[in-house]
């Protein structure tokens, strides 16, 4: 009898739907539409919105999910209130624009469905094993990207317009490249299979190289912010010593054979000995870039309150380039309140990271995501000051990420003292008066 009980709980257990289920699962296909673009490589999908109509259903999803949740919409971390304000100064400045007012609608509109994402993840995203996944998407996404951007752009000097999107500028290829990672590295210190480690070390690989291929600076930057601290957290406080001897040969291969246009381009930084197209072009770029930040200066000063609309910068600079500076772009072309919403919102980010950080009895699953969020932010905020990243989702989700890994962290201890903070409620209540010899009155005991 007793065995049947318990497989009937059982089983209830596991047919029993998952909060947000709903919600989630289409969080799951927007993620991969926006980090994988299928449009760009599946045949026959590029006449579809694909991405839109995740979006659509994603948000269609939490609506109807929203009963099942303990979080409501109100009690959602700060953080997620910052971007739904910046998203609408990004539209008011839009349509306030001095320069083009259709371009920045469409654009604040657009960069709205990270808002939603982000409120989605923080709902949604209910255990460590659905923030697992989450991040597998997003990593599993970009290591296909890079592999399909090799295979495409072969005999190519560097990986240019080989995709659509984000991942047509080298640049951003190379920076969402970057950003994860420190995930391939948690994912390959998370597991005991061999098989699987040999497997996410061979995925770091072929992101590796995809990185090299587009000569970004900015880029390899990022990538080096990133690795150093992924040795340092996982190999070197994770007593690895051959970890940090594999990847330091790797590095050492790497830039042997496959980092000659990097060289290069480091190389045509000074003006001196340019003997090559890829030096002319790459000291060509660097001029640029120094015009492009004065005129962002001067956009600034001219517009500091709503600025020249989001993504307007390039028409605006008569160069029809971005500024290669994030903090300068959004303060550019959305004026210098929606800068501080932009800081604010990155630190809030970094405030959750200290929260998770300081928990008592952390679990060291949780403590792994941790620090590979922790990676990939600091990463973000070192290159993001080489390159216009400022619409970028990636460290957007990875802000997100940090809002669930408090809740997460702190659910143990909660489920821990929960009992004696709140006993449970009894049908009755026995009252015993009792007489103790060292006290002068009765004193009552309830049980």
């Amino acid at each position: 009898m007793e065995a049947t009980v318990g497989i009937r709980r059982s089983w209830a257990a596991l047919t029993r739907p998952e909060p947000l289920a709903g919600a989630y699962f289409w969080l799951l296909v927007f993620f991969f539409v926006y980090c994988a673009r299928p449009e760009d490589w599946i045949p026959g999908l590029a006449v579809l919105p694909v991405a839109k109509i995740s979006g659509i259903f994603a948000l269609l999803a939490l609506l109807l999910s929203l009963g099942g949740s303990k979080r409501g919409l109100l009690s959602l971390p700060r953080e997620v209130f910052y971007l739904l304000v910046l998203d609408g100064y990004l539209l008011v400045g839009g349509l306030l624009s001095p320069v083009w007012r259709g371009g920045a609608v469409n654009q604040a509109l657009d960069f709205s469905k990270a808002l939603v994402a982000v409120a989605v993840t923080i709902l949604a995203v209910t255990s460590l094993e659905r923030l697992r996944r989450l991040i597998l998407v997003q990593t599993g996404s970009v290591v296909l990207i890079g592999a399909i951007s090799m295979v495409k752009g072969r005999g190519q000097i560097r990986l240019q317009g080989v995709l659509n999107g984000m991942y047509g500028n080298p640049n951003d290829l190379a920076f969402a490249i970057a950003l994860v990672i420190p995930f391939c590295f948690a994912f390959m210190v998370a597991t005991r299979s061999i098989v699987q480690r040999a497997a996410w070390a061979g995925a770091t690989l072929i992101l590796a190289v995809a990185l090299m291929r587009t000569g970004s600076r900015g880029g390899i930057i990022t990538f080096a912010v990133a690795g150093v601290f992924c040795l340092w957290r996982f190999a070197v406080r994770g007593r690895r010593p051959l970890m940090v001897l594999g990847v330091a040969l790797v590095a050492i291969l790497l830039f042997v054979f496959a980092g000659s246009t990097l060289k290069q381009r480091f190389a045509a930084i000074s003006g001196e000995n340019i003997t090559t197209d890829v030096q002319g072009s790459a000291y060509a770029s660097y001029e640029q870039r120094r015009f492009l930040i004065d005129r962002s200066l001067q956009a600034i000063g001219d517009h500091p309150i709503f600025g020249i609309g989001a993504y307007n910068f390039t028409t605006y600079s008569g160069q029809w380039r971005e500024v290669h500076v994030t903090l300068l772009q959004i303060a550019a072309e959305g004026g210098i309140p929606a800068l501080i919403l932009f800081l604010m919102f990155f630190w809030r980010g970094f405030r959750n990271l200290r929260v998770v950080a300081r928990t008592p009895d952390l679990d060291s699953q949780v403590g792994l995501f941790a620090a590979a969020v922790a990676g990939s932010l600091i990463a973000y905020v070192v290159g993001a000051q080489f390159a216009p990243e400022a619409y970028q989702f990636f460290p957007l989700f990875a802000v997100a990420y940090t809002s669930v890994l408090v809740v997460i962290a702190k659910e143990p201890r909660e489920r821990t003292v929960s009992p004696e903070a709140t006993p449970a409620k009894r049908p009755w209540r026995t009252v015993n008066v009792y007489t103790d010899t060292s006290r002068s009155k009765p004193q009552l005991l309830v049980h």
